[in-house]
């Protein structure tokens, strides 16, 4: 395996807590034993990753969306290792597997495209969530000390309890424009968000599109009845729950909204979100 090339591994001094600086160690220990070639980058990461024959990137959604976002020229095959606050795209590559076990799995994989989605010109992999679901992350964001789905959970009854449905001018693959007053709108690339809650169980990173989902208003009662079916998936055949897949979507709200893209937050009214088909690779 001394042949591969030489691995960049990059992680984030704060993920986890400062696990991802002790995952970073073990890793390396790996990798030199196996005398393949590698270079660890902590505080300064390279701005251009195309000299590297792989990246395996340790953190978690956060982190990853922050290197897709900031990486130049071509990007060589990614892995991803769990050490972040969520770690949702981590799990759907690799499950509950150990970091040995992932260590392995990566080594012997063949690099996979993976789709992913933008919103206003910024890379996601999991999903765009506007409105209710930015108003969550702003609000977890204070309570990151719980974990992710813990912190979720909390911050998603807050919200509950509280958020006032704005209303959306919606154009979807350049159609007609619609009005929905909605109290979720979510455009997903990938079925899971906030350390496992199954917000688009039928998304897939490989097939060429996104999935919109959406919510009509719902008062307090209904709004946490609905919650614990939310959070595992069950949800898509409510009646007040719409689900399509799509490639492109325009939203405009009736004023400025926080939104969230895996874990990100930004403001706006207007969200242009797209797929892009097949844009990265990842060893899984």
């Amino acid at each position: 395996m001394s042949d591969l090339g030489t691995i960049a591994i990059l992680f984030n001094q704060l993920a986890g807590r400062h696990r991802a600086q002790q995952m970073a160690a073990s890793i390396a220990d790996a990798l030199k034993s196996r005398q393949i070639s590698y270079e660890i980058f902590g505080d300064r990461w390279p701005g251009n990753v195309s000299g590297f024959c792989s990246v395996w990137i340790i953190g978690g959604d956060g982190t990853l969306n922050y290197f897709l976002n900031h990486v130049a020229g071509e990007v060589p095959p990614i892995a991803l290792f769990k050490a972040g606050t969520g770690n949702d795209f981590a799990q759907l590559l690799y499950g509950d597997a150990s970091l040995e076990d992932t260590i392995e799995r990566v080594l012997n994989a063949s690099p996979r495209k993976v789709d992913v989605g933008v919103c206003n010109g910024q890379f996601f992999v999991n999903l765009a969530g506007i409105g209710f679901d930015g108003e969550v992350v702003k609000h977890m964001n204070a309570i990151r000390w719980m974990g992710a789905f813990w912190g979720y959970y909390a911050a998603v009854i807050k919200v509950i309890m509280g958020f006032k449905e704005p209303v959306y001018n919606i154009s979807i693959d350049e159609g007609p424009i619609q009005t929905k007053h909605l109290l979720l709108l979510l455009v997903s690339n990938a079925p899971s968000t906030g350390g496992g809650f199954r917000i688009s169980p039928r998304a897939n990173v490989e097939d060429g599109q996104l999935d919109l989902v959406t919510a009509e208003p719902l008062g307090r009662l209904k709004r946490l009845w609905a919650l614990p079916k939310v959070r595992k998936g069950q949800h898509l055949d409510l009646s007040f729950i719409h689900h399509q897949p799509l490639r492109k979507i325009s939203i405009i709200a009736d004023r400025e909204v926080k939104a969230q893209l895996d874990g990100e937050l930004i403001t706006g009214k207007q969200f242009d979100i797209e797929i892009y088909p097949a844009k990265f690779q990842f060893l899984y």
